[in-house]
């Protein structure tokens, strides 16, 4: 189980228990914090599960596939070091303290 703070673009945090082995995109949708649509599932085949990583955890998470690159192309001004698609991002308790911030929208 792993603590993980959503900031909605607004600022208003949203700290929630995500279960090991759902992907934080699940935790978002499971708990009803706004911001994260997550049109496609988690198929990773559309960018609306996109967030910007808080800077102390980009270099904690695993890198990007090739997959993901691409749909990040799609994703609201993404950033080339903070971006990532929550669908692609597997809870464990390595995750633990995890903050993530969502776009002004989700394209």
């Amino acid at each position: 189980m792993a603590k993980i703070t959503y900031i909605e673009h607004n600022g208003r945090e949203h700290v929630v228990e995500v279960a090991n082995g759902l992907t934080v995109m699940e935790g978002a949708r499971d708990n009803n914090i706004p911001g994260i649509e997550a049109d496609c599932g988690g198929a990773c085949a559309c960018s609306t599960c996109h967030v910007y990583v808080d800077p102390a955890w980009v270099g904690k998470l695993p890198p990007k596939e090739d997959m993901e690159e691409d749909m990040l192309d799609f994703a609201y001004e993404p950033n080339p070091e903070r971006s990532r698609l929550t669908c692609q991002l597997k809870v464990s308790d390595a995750l633990d303290g995890l903050v993530v911030q969502m776009p002004e929208k989700q394209i």
